[in-house]
């Protein structure tokens, strides 16, 4: 499938069969995240990749426990037999931008002196990649917020404490009931309608 054809394909998926991936195919998608920018080449990025059904369910068993289950609107999200943990460490940011090379830019001396914070940009571009290399496998995704369940999330799966959750990716086989969020029925503007040439 070619690039045209993976964007027109891909769309959030929010019910799957239990169906296992291959691991090579698993190991395909979370290659693509390679091909994704990464300013300074700084790579602060890691996957945590939750393929083995105990996995899968302890990560829904820590955000989405059993007594919140019942009004949950897209039973078929829990069924994904893949969540690929997106983590960033800001640090290694901060870290190569301290280099000789880099350091002129003063972005090595902390987090916070980063005007635009660039392990999420370049989290975001790699979750890009992800999903388009899903698509480009005929496969479901959906990309999630952690939100108010970080820490807990870290503590599961021995996550260190200073790296950030930029979110999950659902993978898996479409199972055909998916229910879309009401989010899709907000028109995406026409490209005439953002994009501006030479000036705003």
């Amino acid at each position: 499938m070619d690039l045209t054809a993976a964007f027109a394909q891909r769309r959030s998926c929010r019910s799957y069969l239990t169906d296992a991936l291959p691991d090579e195919q698993i190991r395909r998608i979370c290659a693509a995240a390679r091909r994704a920018p990464s300013a300074g080449n700084s790579w602060g990025l890691d996957l945590v990749v939750l393929s083995d059904r105990d996995d899968v369910d302890g990560y829904w068993d820590v955000t989405l426990p059993a007594e919140r289950r019942e009004g949950f609107g897209w039973p078929g999200l829990l069924r994904a037999p893949v969540l690929l943990l997106v983590v960033v460490n800001p640090q290694a940011y901060v870290e190569r931008y301290a280099e000789p090379d880099k350091a002129r830019t003063g972005l090595g001396d902390s987090e916070a002196v980063w005007p635009v914070p660039y392990w999420w940009v370049d989290a975001g571009a790699a979750i890009m990649a992800m999903l388009l290399a899903a698509a480009s496998e005929d496969l479901g995704s959906l990309l999630f917020g952690v939100f108010d369940n970080e820490a807990a999330v870290r503590a599961r799966f021995g996550i260190p404490a200073d790296r950030r959750l930029a979110g999950v990716i659902a993978l898996g086989r479409r199972d055909g009931g998916d229910r879309p969020s009401v989010s899709t029925s907000r028109r995406r503007p026409e490209p005439d309608e953002f994009v501006c040439i030479g000036h705003w």
